[in-house]
Protein backbone atom coordinates (compact mmCIF):
# COMPACT_ATOMS: atom_id res chain seq x y z
CA UNK A 1 0.00 0.00 0.00
CA UNK A 2 1.21 3.61 -0.76
CA UNK A 3 1.26 6.38 1.47
CA UNK A 4 -1.04 8.42 -0.90
CA UNK A 5 -3.52 5.41 -0.92
CA UNK A 6 -4.07 6.82 2.78
CA UNK A 7 -3.35 10.44 3.21
CA UNK A 8 -3.32 12.56 0.40
CA UNK A 9 -2.56 16.28 0.17
CA UNK A 10 -5.05 18.41 -1.18
CA UNK A 11 -5.66 21.89 -1.57
CA UNK A 12 -8.00 22.00 1.77
CA UNK A 13 -5.55 19.86 3.64
CA UNK A 14 -4.51 15.69 4.00
CA UNK A 15 -7.36 13.71 3.06
CA UNK A 16 -7.77 10.07 4.38
CA UNK A 17 -10.56 9.29 1.73
CA UNK A 18 -10.59 5.78 2.57
CA UNK A 19 -11.84 7.11 6.00
CA UNK A 20 -13.74 10.21 4.66
CA UNK A 21 -11.70 13.21 6.41
CA UNK A 22 -9.10 15.88 6.41
CA UNK A 23 -6.29 16.52 9.08
CA UNK A 24 -6.86 20.35 9.93
CA UNK A 25 -8.37 21.24 6.54
CA UNK A 26 -8.10 24.84 5.25
CA UNK A 27 -11.50 24.79 4.11
CA UNK A 28 -14.75 23.65 5.42
CA UNK A 29 -15.50 19.70 5.24
CA UNK A 30 -17.50 17.23 5.84
CA UNK A 31 -15.56 15.70 8.67
CA UNK A 32 -12.24 17.16 10.02
CA UNK A 33 -9.56 15.76 12.47
CA UNK A 34 -8.37 18.88 14.42
CA UNK A 35 -4.70 18.29 15.98
CA UNK A 36 -4.82 21.65 18.24
CA UNK A 37 -6.76 24.61 18.77
CA UNK A 38 -4.50 27.37 16.62
CA UNK A 39 -6.32 29.54 14.50
CA UNK A 40 -4.58 28.41 11.11
CA UNK A 41 -5.41 24.49 11.84
CA UNK A 42 -8.67 24.84 14.23
CA UNK A 43 -11.27 26.23 11.86
CA UNK A 44 -15.03 26.85 12.13
CA UNK A 45 -17.90 25.53 9.43
CA UNK A 46 -16.89 22.09 9.55
CA UNK A 47 -19.68 18.74 9.32
CA UNK A 48 -18.16 16.85 11.60
CA UNK A 49 -14.53 17.59 13.99
CA UNK A 50 -12.83 14.59 16.08
CA UNK A 51 -10.19 16.15 18.89
CA UNK A 52 -8.91 15.97 22.36
CA UNK A 53 -11.62 17.16 24.53
CA UNK A 54 -9.30 20.31 25.21
CA UNK A 55 -9.17 21.47 21.85
CA UNK A 56 -13.16 21.39 20.98
CA UNK A 57 -13.12 23.49 24.16
CA UNK A 58 -11.11 25.58 23.06
CA UNK A 59 -12.81 25.80 19.45
CA UNK A 60 -16.10 27.03 21.67
CA UNK A 61 -14.52 29.53 23.51
CA UNK A 62 -13.21 30.79 20.19
CA UNK A 63 -15.61 30.32 17.62
CA UNK A 64 -19.20 29.90 19.44
CA UNK A 65 -20.94 26.64 20.63
CA UNK A 66 -22.23 26.31 16.77
CA UNK A 67 -18.69 26.08 15.20
CA UNK A 68 -19.20 22.71 13.73
CA UNK A 69 -22.44 20.98 13.15
CA UNK A 70 -21.10 18.35 15.51
CA UNK A 71 -18.10 17.17 17.35
CA UNK A 72 -16.18 14.00 19.23
CA UNK A 73 -13.88 13.83 21.87
CA UNK A 74 -10.98 11.73 22.13
CA UNK A 75 -8.73 11.00 24.44
CA UNK A 76 -4.29 10.26 24.19
CA UNK A 77 -4.12 6.39 22.86
CA UNK A 78 -7.69 6.13 22.07
CA UNK A 79 -8.46 4.45 19.01
CA UNK A 80 -11.31 5.30 16.17
CA UNK A 81 -11.70 3.75 13.10
CA UNK A 82 -13.02 5.67 10.17
CA UNK A 83 -14.62 3.94 7.19
CA UNK A 84 -11.34 1.82 6.32
CA UNK A 85 -8.86 3.29 8.53
CA UNK A 86 -7.68 3.23 12.07
CA UNK A 87 -6.97 6.79 14.10
CA UNK A 88 -5.12 7.51 17.33
CA UNK A 89 -4.49 10.37 18.85
CA UNK A 90 -1.03 11.04 20.85
CA UNK A 91 0.86 14.00 22.88
CA UNK A 92 2.27 16.56 20.17
CA UNK A 93 3.20 19.20 23.48
CA UNK A 94 2.60 22.35 21.46
CA UNK A 95 -0.10 23.42 23.81
CA UNK A 96 -2.71 22.55 25.99
CA UNK A 97 -5.05 19.47 24.28
CA UNK A 98 -2.66 19.58 21.11
CA UNK A 99 -2.06 16.04 19.45
CA UNK A 100 -0.33 14.29 16.42
CA UNK A 101 -2.80 11.81 14.65
CA UNK A 102 -1.45 8.24 13.33
CA UNK A 103 -3.49 6.79 10.45
CA UNK A 104 -2.97 3.42 10.11
CA UNK A 105 -4.34 0.50 7.35
CA UNK A 106 -2.89 -2.23 5.96
CA UNK A 107 -0.01 -2.42 8.15
CA UNK A 108 1.01 1.04 7.00
CA UNK A 109 0.97 4.25 9.60
CA UNK A 110 1.31 7.24 8.62
CA UNK A 111 1.87 10.22 11.71
CA UNK A 112 0.57 13.80 11.13
CA UNK A 113 2.22 15.87 14.06
CA UNK A 114 0.47 19.09 13.35
CA UNK A 115 2.89 21.25 15.57
CA UNK A 116 4.65 20.17 17.94
CA UNK A 117 7.84 20.85 20.46
CA UNK A 118 10.03 18.18 21.79
CA UNK A 119 10.77 20.04 25.29
CA UNK A 120 9.31 20.06 28.98
CA UNK A 121 6.11 22.07 29.18
CA UNK A 122 3.90 22.24 32.47
CA UNK A 123 1.10 23.74 30.97
CA UNK A 124 0.38 20.60 28.38
CA UNK A 125 0.99 16.96 28.16
CA UNK A 126 4.95 15.84 27.27
CA UNK A 127 5.63 15.17 23.01
CA UNK A 128 5.28 10.88 22.53
CA UNK A 129 7.18 9.71 19.66
CA UNK A 130 5.45 7.55 17.72
CA UNK A 131 7.36 5.19 15.47
CA UNK A 132 6.07 5.15 12.29
CA UNK A 133 6.44 4.15 8.19
CA UNK A 134 5.93 7.79 6.81
CA UNK A 135 6.03 11.14 9.66
CA UNK A 136 4.11 14.82 8.45
CA UNK A 137 6.10 17.14 10.20
CA UNK A 138 5.86 21.13 10.40
CA UNK A 139 8.90 22.77 10.12
CA UNK A 140 8.18 26.35 11.24
CA UNK A 141 11.55 26.67 12.87
CA UNK A 142 13.01 24.65 9.92
CA UNK A 143 16.88 26.50 9.31
CA UNK A 144 19.65 25.64 11.42
CA UNK A 145 19.66 29.15 12.74
CA UNK A 146 16.67 28.27 14.72
CA UNK A 147 18.07 26.84 18.19
CA UNK A 148 15.67 28.61 20.79
CA UNK A 149 17.68 27.15 23.53
CA UNK A 150 17.01 27.35 27.19
CA UNK A 151 13.76 28.68 27.86
CA UNK A 152 14.32 29.00 31.62
CA UNK A 153 17.64 31.49 31.09
CA UNK A 154 15.17 33.63 28.91
CA UNK A 155 12.71 33.73 31.86
CA UNK A 156 15.97 34.52 33.95
CA UNK A 157 16.62 37.65 31.59
CA UNK A 158 13.46 39.29 31.94
CA UNK A 159 13.14 38.82 36.20
CA UNK A 160 16.54 40.65 35.80
CA UNK A 161 15.18 43.51 33.71
CA UNK A 162 12.36 43.78 36.06
CA UNK A 163 14.79 44.07 39.02
CA UNK A 164 16.64 46.58 37.33
CA UNK A 165 13.65 48.91 36.69
CA UNK A 166 11.57 48.52 39.27
CA UNK A 167 9.79 51.99 38.15
CA UNK A 168 9.09 50.46 34.60
CA UNK A 169 6.22 47.60 33.48
CA UNK A 170 7.06 44.91 31.58
CA UNK A 171 4.86 43.74 28.46
CA UNK A 172 5.59 40.39 26.81
CA UNK A 173 4.28 39.92 23.71
CA UNK A 174 2.75 36.31 23.19
CA UNK A 175 0.31 34.17 21.40
CA UNK A 176 -2.71 34.18 23.42
CA UNK A 177 -3.17 30.21 23.45
CA UNK A 178 -0.45 28.48 24.31
CA UNK A 179 2.61 30.37 24.54
CA UNK A 180 1.02 32.99 27.44
CA UNK A 181 -0.03 30.18 29.74
CA UNK A 182 3.18 28.43 28.89
CA UNK A 183 5.55 32.14 29.95
CA UNK A 184 3.37 32.56 33.02
CA UNK A 185 3.93 28.86 34.16
CA UNK A 186 8.46 29.61 33.46
CA UNK A 187 8.00 32.75 35.44
CA UNK A 188 6.25 31.25 38.16
CA UNK A 189 9.07 27.95 38.38
CA UNK A 190 12.02 31.22 38.69
CA UNK A 191 10.04 31.55 41.93
CA UNK A 192 8.41 35.22 40.69
CA UNK A 193 5.43 34.95 43.21
CA UNK A 194 3.94 38.55 42.71
CA UNK A 195 0.67 39.25 40.33
CA UNK A 196 0.70 38.63 37.05
CA UNK A 197 -1.44 41.03 35.10
CA UNK A 198 -3.25 39.86 31.72
CA UNK A 199 -4.58 41.75 28.41
CA UNK A 200 -8.25 41.58 28.64
CA UNK A 201 -8.37 38.53 25.02
CA UNK A 202 -6.18 36.26 27.33
CA UNK A 203 -8.81 35.98 29.80
CA UNK A 204 -11.23 33.14 28.27
CA UNK A 205 -8.39 30.85 27.83
CA UNK A 206 -6.44 31.02 30.58
CA UNK A 207 -8.63 30.62 32.75
CA UNK A 208 -9.82 27.80 30.87
CA UNK A 209 -5.90 26.50 31.57
CA UNK A 210 -6.70 26.83 35.24
CA UNK A 211 -9.40 25.00 35.22
CA UNK A 212 -7.76 22.44 33.97
CA UNK A 213 -5.53 22.21 37.10
CA UNK A 214 -2.74 24.32 35.42
CA UNK A 215 -1.35 26.48 38.51
CA UNK A 216 -0.37 29.84 37.12
CA UNK A 217 -0.71 31.88 40.51
CA UNK A 218 -2.42 34.85 40.95
CA UNK A 219 -3.39 36.59 37.52
CA UNK A 220 -4.90 40.06 36.90
CA UNK A 221 -6.87 42.15 34.19
CA UNK A 222 -5.14 45.26 33.34
CA UNK A 223 -8.46 46.91 32.81
CA UNK A 224 -8.83 46.86 36.78
CA UNK A 225 -5.65 48.32 37.97
CA UNK A 226 -4.45 52.24 37.71
CA UNK A 227 -1.20 53.06 35.95
CA UNK A 228 0.59 53.39 39.14
CA UNK A 229 0.05 50.34 40.69
CA UNK A 230 1.46 48.33 37.14
CA UNK A 231 5.05 49.57 37.97
CA UNK A 232 7.47 46.82 38.92
CA UNK A 233 4.83 44.47 37.03
CA UNK A 234 4.83 41.45 34.09
CA UNK A 235 1.42 41.70 31.74
CA UNK A 236 1.04 39.70 28.83
CA UNK A 237 -0.69 40.70 25.93
CA UNK A 238 -0.68 39.66 21.98
CA UNK A 239 2.06 40.83 20.58
CA UNK A 240 -0.18 42.87 18.64
CA UNK A 241 -1.23 44.57 21.87
CA UNK A 242 2.28 46.11 22.03
CA UNK A 243 2.32 48.72 18.80
CA UNK A 244 -1.09 49.81 19.81
CA UNK A 245 -2.66 52.92 22.30
CA UNK A 246 -3.35 50.80 24.94
CA UNK A 247 -0.06 50.45 26.02
CA UNK A 248 0.05 53.97 27.11
CA UNK A 249 -1.71 52.71 30.28
CA UNK A 250 1.75 51.11 31.82
CA UNK A 251 4.32 53.44 33.15
CA UNK A 252 7.34 53.48 30.59
CA UNK A 253 6.90 49.43 29.22
CA UNK A 254 9.97 47.75 28.36
CA UNK A 255 8.45 45.85 25.36
CA UNK A 256 9.05 41.92 24.95
CA UNK A 257 7.99 39.55 23.00
CA UNK A 258 8.15 35.86 23.69
CA UNK A 259 9.06 33.90 20.44
CA UNK A 260 11.20 31.51 18.18
CA UNK A 261 11.56 34.47 15.49
CA UNK A 262 13.44 36.70 18.43
CA UNK A 263 16.72 34.71 17.63
CA UNK A 264 16.64 36.97 14.39
CA UNK A 265 17.64 39.93 16.18
CA UNK A 266 16.74 41.80 12.90
CA UNK A 267 12.81 40.71 13.18
CA UNK A 268 13.06 41.81 16.99
CA UNK A 269 14.10 45.38 16.60
CA UNK A 270 12.00 45.78 12.84
CA UNK A 271 9.28 44.91 15.27
CA UNK A 272 10.35 47.94 18.42
CA UNK A 273 10.91 44.65 21.07
CA UNK A 274 13.67 46.15 23.64
CA UNK A 275 13.80 42.64 25.31
CA UNK A 276 13.84 39.51 23.52
CA UNK A 277 12.85 36.30 24.65
CA UNK A 278 13.71 33.39 22.71
CA UNK A 279 10.86 31.01 24.01
CA UNK A 280 8.82 29.06 20.94
CA UNK A 281 5.92 26.16 21.23
CA UNK A 282 8.06 24.99 17.98
CA UNK A 283 10.68 22.45 17.63
CA UNK A 284 13.63 24.14 16.44
CA UNK A 285 16.08 22.92 13.73
CA UNK A 286 17.95 20.56 16.66
CA UNK A 287 14.41 19.29 17.34
CA UNK A 288 13.25 18.64 14.33
CA UNK A 289 15.95 16.29 12.92
CA UNK A 290 15.98 14.38 16.00
CA UNK A 291 12.61 13.74 15.89
CA UNK A 292 12.74 12.70 12.18
CA UNK A 293 15.09 10.69 13.16
CA UNK A 294 14.01 8.81 16.18
CA UNK A 295 10.69 8.14 14.29
CA UNK A 296 12.08 5.45 12.06
CA UNK A 297 10.03 6.86 9.21
CA UNK A 298 11.63 5.90 6.10
CA UNK A 299 9.52 8.97 3.80
CA UNK A 300 9.04 12.10 5.21
CA UNK A 301 6.48 14.49 4.23
CA UNK A 302 7.44 18.74 5.25
CA UNK A 303 4.68 20.85 5.46
CA UNK A 304 4.35 25.03 6.75
CA UNK A 305 7.60 26.69 7.26
CA UNK A 306 10.72 26.02 5.93
CA UNK A 307 10.10 23.68 3.92
CA UNK A 308 12.90 22.64 1.38
CA UNK A 309 15.61 22.82 4.18
CA UNK A 310 14.20 20.14 5.59
CA UNK A 311 13.69 18.36 2.80
CA UNK A 312 16.80 18.01 1.57
CA UNK A 313 18.24 18.05 5.01
CA UNK A 314 15.84 14.63 4.92
CA UNK A 315 17.07 13.40 1.52
CA UNK A 316 21.28 13.19 2.68
CA UNK A 317 20.08 10.85 5.23
CA UNK A 318 18.57 8.58 2.35
CA UNK A 319 15.68 9.76 3.17
CA UNK A 320 12.12 9.97 1.08
CA UNK A 321 10.77 13.46 1.55
CA UNK A 322 8.76 16.01 -0.30
CA UNK A 323 7.11 18.92 0.39
CA UNK A 324 3.69 19.43 0.61
CA UNK A 325 3.08 23.24 -0.01
CA UNK A 326 0.04 23.27 1.46
CA UNK A 327 -1.21 27.50 1.69
CA UNK A 328 -2.84 28.70 5.17
CA UNK A 329 -0.65 26.77 7.93
CA UNK A 330 2.24 29.47 9.87
CA UNK A 331 2.65 30.65 13.19
CA UNK A 332 -0.54 32.25 14.91
CA UNK A 333 -1.73 35.09 13.82
CA UNK A 334 -0.62 38.46 15.78
CA UNK A 335 -3.67 39.52 16.06
CA UNK A 336 -5.04 36.20 17.07
CA UNK A 337 -7.26 36.81 20.43
CA UNK A 338 -8.04 40.72 19.65
CA UNK A 339 -9.80 40.64 16.27
CA UNK A 340 -13.17 39.94 18.14
CA UNK A 341 -13.15 43.93 19.42
CA UNK A 342 -13.03 45.90 22.35
CA UNK A 343 -16.67 44.80 23.83
CA UNK A 344 -15.72 41.55 23.44
CA UNK A 345 -12.29 41.09 25.18
CA UNK A 346 -12.75 44.03 27.65
CA UNK A 347 -9.94 46.59 26.62
CA UNK A 348 -10.23 49.52 25.07
CA UNK A 349 -7.71 51.40 23.29
CA UNK A 350 -7.64 54.79 25.82
CA UNK A 351 -4.52 55.23 27.95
Amino acid sequence: MRPEDLLLPTASGVCCKRGGFHIDPTKPVEKAVITHGHSDHARAGHGAVLATQETLDIMRLRYGGDFAGSTQAIRYGESVTLGGAKVTFHPAGHVLGSAQIAVECNGLRVVASGDYKDVPDPTCAPFELVPCDVFITEATFGLPVFRHGDADAEIGKLLASVALFPERAHLIGAYTLGKAQRVIALIRKAGYGQPIYLHGAMEAVTRYYQSRNIDLGELRLVRDAKKSELACTITLCPPSALKEVWSRRFPDPVTCYASGWMRVRARARQSLVQLPLVISDHADWDGLRATIGATGAGEIWVTHGQEDALVHWSQTRGLKARPLDIVGYGDEDETDGVNSGPAENGETDSP
